[in-house]
């Protein structure tokens, strides 16, 4: 079968119409990925146990070797994957499959007697754990966080290019105290960034304590070490992680739902974001570029739909459904150990890959978008009785008990003019010259508070 008619058959969307969120995501939470993340923490615990356990087997190995032990993982590739995959065809057990891998990779290099100490005292699950764990870490790191934190500057950008644009606002959809475009877009940015630190925070645990979580086969065999000294220096100083001193023979999966519950919250923001844009889009507060043989509607030919934004609604939704799904699975397991998580984590990579594909379209849709500023200026110079809020405010100061429901019968339901506001304005003889004089000048393009200096507070 052709590449072209194989990919016309995907039935997952990250690996056809959005695969480039295979080819980003794909060295992370691909089986692929598995299979080389489980031979890396075997080579790394046989490593270990060579560095840092004397006994006579293990004394045989000349330190100047490691190398080629490393290089195991190092030179891992398809050819790799595919043989681990044929012995597996035979073991019907993918870990398994990986150590004996790895046996044959060590018997090639002449160390046979290391054959023994390839998966020694471990579980399969202290290889999935921590193999998952490097996955989710680096999958973090390398991809998801570094788009987030892409896409969170260009809000925060947005806010500094726009924080002078007055812009009325909406409370329940009706008009109201007057804003800035870049306040509301710093809103956003806050939200993001503060989202994104959430998630770094999280510490990425693995255990390494054996079939229920006790260290017994590894203490039987060496019951004069620390295990749990020598445990926590191996899943911290050789993988990279955090230790997990007390679990089942499962890590118990709490940090991975911690990150899948702070990628959705990040998402959350994202489509409250997406709705506001396609509304501003709606009332003509943005306006949307042309690109030359694009096309918005089939039929009305004058049409620029926001489908990015509404796009990025829907991967939000995919990947917060995975997220949830996950998290709500992941925590459970019957007594020490049940197999329902092995199928439900290779589906990691699809909460994260909807998540990156929604912040693509969203980032899509914005760079199409420009301020209407002339909408901005009719829409404000239309809602002067955006005004009574300031004026009753200014009343109250001066003792007048009554000041709300006097501006609210001079301006509820009502369509108010400048003259009206004005008039109104001029007649309040119990004010002082200055503060009278502050309500003529007033406009509602210039009731913006502090909006514009919000915007340019500067945020990690």
């Amino acid at each position: 079968m052709e590449k072209q008619e194989f990919e016309s058959f995907t039935l997952c969307p990250l690996d056809g119409r959005y695969s480039k969120i295979k080819d980003a995501l794909g060295e992370y939470f691909s089986e692929y990925a598995l299979v080389k993340y489980r031979v890396f923490v075997e080579i790394q615990w046989l490593k270990f146990l060579i560095e840092n356990v004397e006994c006579d087997v293990l004394s045989r190995f000349d330190l100047q070797d490691l190398p080629k032990i490393e290089s195991i993982t190092k030179e891992f590739n398809y050819d790799s994957f595919k043989r681990i995959k044929e012995i597996e065809s035979v073991t019907r057990h993918d870990v398994k499959a990986v150590e004996y891998f790895i046996d044959e990779k060590v018997k090639a290099f002449g160390f046979d007697y290391l054959q023994s100490f390839v998966h020694i005292g471990c579980t399969s699950e202290d290889i999935n754990n921590t193999s998952y764990a490097c996955m989710i870490k680096y999958g973090l790191k390398e991809v998801w966080l570094p788009k987030a934190k892409e896409f969170a500057n260009i809000i925060n950008q947005w806010a500094m290019d726009h924080k002078d644009d007055a812009m009325l606002a909406h409370t329940h959809g009706q008009p109201a105290t007057p804003t800035t475009i870049g306040k509301e877009f710093k809103v956003y940015a806050y939200r993001f960034m503060s989202s994104i630190e959430n998630i770094e925070n999280i510490q990425i645990k693995a255990k390494f304590n054996g079939a229920t979580g006790n260290y017994s086969a590894i203490l039987t065999a060496f019951p004069h070490l620390d295990w749990q000294v020598l445990a926590k220096k191996f899943v911290e100083e050789y993988l990279g992680l955090t230790f997990n001193p007390l679990t089942t023979q499962i890590e118990s999966h709490d940090y991975t739902c911690h990150i899948l519950d702070g990628i959705r919250h990040f998402n959350n923001v994202l489509v409250d974001f997406d709705v506001d844009m396609w509304l501003y889009i709606s009332m003509e507060y943005f306006k949307q570029i042309p690109v030359k043989g694009e096309v918005g509607s089939s039929t009305m030919p004058h049409k620029v739909n926001p489908i990015r934004f509404e796009n990025s609604e829907a991967n939000v939704d995919m990947s917060n459904n995975i997220c949830i799904a996950l998290s709500n699975k992941l925590p459970k397991s019957r007594m020490q150990r049940d197999l329902s998580d092995s199928s439900s984590q290779r589906n990691l990579g699809l909460a994260f890959g909807y998540s990156l594909q929604a912040i693509n379209e969203t980032k899509d849709g914005l760079e199409k978008c420009v301020v209407n500023k002339e909408k901005l200026a009719s829409d404000l110079n239309e809602k002067w009785e955006v005004l009574a809020e300031p004026i009753q405010t200014m009343l109250r100061k001066y003792g007048i008990p009554d000041a709300y429901d006097t501006l609210k019968e001079l301006t509820r339901g009502k369509n108010i003019s400048k003259e009206d506001i004005m008039k109104f304005s001029e007649s309040l003889e119990m004010l002082s010259d200055i503060d009278r004089q502050t309500l003529i000048d007033m406009t509602p393009a210039s009731y913006i508070g502090l909006a514009n200096l919000l915007a340019d507070i500067h945020l990690k």
